[in-house]
């Protein structure tokens, strides 16, 4: 994107000079591969979404982290990817089970008998 031209050339280099939208998603792009920042993001997102169990950080870790893959940036982005993976395979079979007991009636685990 950034060598087709889709951006401007002539952006300025500092906020306080006023950037236009485009000139802001170009400095984003372009911050995004400095010093690996979209693994450092992966990584980050992964290890909250591990400590606090957070689906939805956990799916932010997870597109962070194939993004980071996919544009090498790949040191912090697979460890990212992985621990939030593991966010999701969890709660995804914790659902699964409780499917599989949604059969059950809340009596039958207090062992109620009917009246008869």
């Amino acid at each position: 994107m950034l060598e087709a031209g889709v951006f401007p050339a002539d952006c300025k280099p500092q906020f306080a000079d006023g950037p236009e939208g485009l000139c802001v998603a170009k400095w984003a792009l372009v911050q995004m591969f400095m010093q690996q920042r979209l693994g450092w993001a992966s990584l980050m997102l992964g290890v909250l979404a591990f400590v606090s169990r957070r689906r939805s950080v956990a799916w932010g870790g997870w597109l962070t982290g194939i993004a980071g893959l996919v544009l090498y940036s790949f040191d912090y982005a697979a460890v990212g990817a992985l621990l939030s993976l593991l966010v999701l395979a969890h709660d995804g079979a914790q659902a699964r089970r409780g499917e599989d007991q949604a059969g059950r009636e809340p009596r039958d685990g207090l062992r109620v008998e009917g009246l008869r």
